[in-house]
């Protein structure tokens, strides 16, 4: 007898998967769908104004959390800010402080399903087979966890205690060094997006986040929650090699510019824009309406949606509507009247 369905961290979810949640109630039902995210992806955007998606936005923060500050470092044009970067870390943590040092990926061995702890397979081939298998493959241009751990242990972070989670510890590896970041027997956890959501460490100041152009915007803003949860401001720092004046530069920028999720969310409209509300895509340009733009016509499009609204309500049949009833045939069959009903 299900009759309401919440969703959070929405935007984590895909069309088919939500859907799938709400269609777990009884035939002929349909139960009450709450999402919530702190950015909307910009599917939620294109429901949110061309379907029937109410809109509810809390401003405030939380009570309890502290202004987060955030900084693009390029570290091609800027290599000595990278090593600042380091100092903060050691200056908050010698205020009693810790810090997040995030990677896009865990190791070398990631492809062949190694735990990526540096160590050597057992697979067929060995070590020498691997050794030629790396030095046919392009060397890669990121930092993983595995490797940032070790650098950082054995150079700029050698004198504070320094820890390792990513996905591919097992999972009691996994809540063991989270339990001791919580209890602050870590100064510094490297880590990977396995901390995005869900981990709630006030003591917790500054984050600095690498490769940053490798992650989405609603990844980055995520990402930079789980800093300024306590009483001290926190501190976000976006390290990148993406080229000044390129579309990469531009996101970091514009996310460094604001902690407002909703205007990250139109940001992200406009790069990857809306995908298909008529079908499945959740982002892209491929979709089913040809004329109109969320970003250029949202006047006509909100002017259009309360003279449905109205006529609706009148004539929820459209039997006063016979023109009306017939250009909404002819432009959506059921399929993908299907569609506009998924969240």
């Amino acid at each position: 007898d299900l009759g309401m369905v919440i969703v959070d961290e929405q935007h984590r979810f895909g069309v088919e998967q939500r859907d799938a949640l709400r269609a777990k109630a009884k035939s002929g039902t349909s139960p009450h769908l709450l999402v919530m995210t702190a950015t909307p992806i910009p599917r939620t955007i294109a429901m949110t104004t061309l379907g029937d998606l109410e809109t509810s936005t809390l401003t405030q923060l939380p009570r309890g959390r502290s202004p987060i500050t955030s900084k693009v470092v390029p570290r091609k044009q800027h290599p000595n800010w990278v090593d600042r970067a380091w100092e903060r870390i050691l200056e908050e943590v010698g205020a009693g402080r810790q810090a997040y040092v995030v990677c896009s990926r865990i190791g070398e061995d990631e492809e062949d399903g190694g735990a990526g702890t540096g160590k050597g397979g057992t697979g067929k081939g060995g070590a020498k087979g691997k050794a030629k298998a790396a030095q046919e493959k392009e060397p890669p241009t990121t930092q993983a966890a595995v490797e940032v751990f070790d650098m950082l242990r054995a150079g700029p972070l050698a004198d504070v205690r320094v820890g390792l989670l990513h996905g591919r510890l097992h999972s009691d590896e996994k809540d063991q060094a989270m339990r001791a970041f919580n209890d602050g027997d870590i100064d510094v956890l490297v880590c990977t997006t396995v901390v995005e959501v869900g981990v709630d460490v006030p003591n917790a100041t500054v984050m600095v986040i690498l490769d940053a152009d490798r992650f989405g915007v609603s990844q980055l803003h995520q990402l930079r929650g789980r800093i300024g949860r306590g009483a001290h401001p926190g501190l976000c720092l976006l390290i990148t090699d993406a080229a000044p004046g390129g579309s990469a530069m531009a996101r970091l920028t514009a996310v460094a510019g604001t902690t407002d999720g909703f205007e990250l969310s139109v940001l992200d409209l406009r790069q990857r824009r809306e995908g298909d509300v008529l079908g499945s895509a959740q982002s892209g340009t491929a979709r089913s309406l040809r004329l109109l733009s969320l970003l250029d016509d949202l006047e006509t499009i909100t002017a259009a949606q309360d003279f449905a609204r109205e006529v609706v309500r009148e004539d929820p049949g459209l039997d006063k509507h016979p023109g009306l009833a017939s250009m909404m045939r002819a432009a959506v069959d059921a399929e993908r009247l299907e569609y506009l009903a998924k969240s």
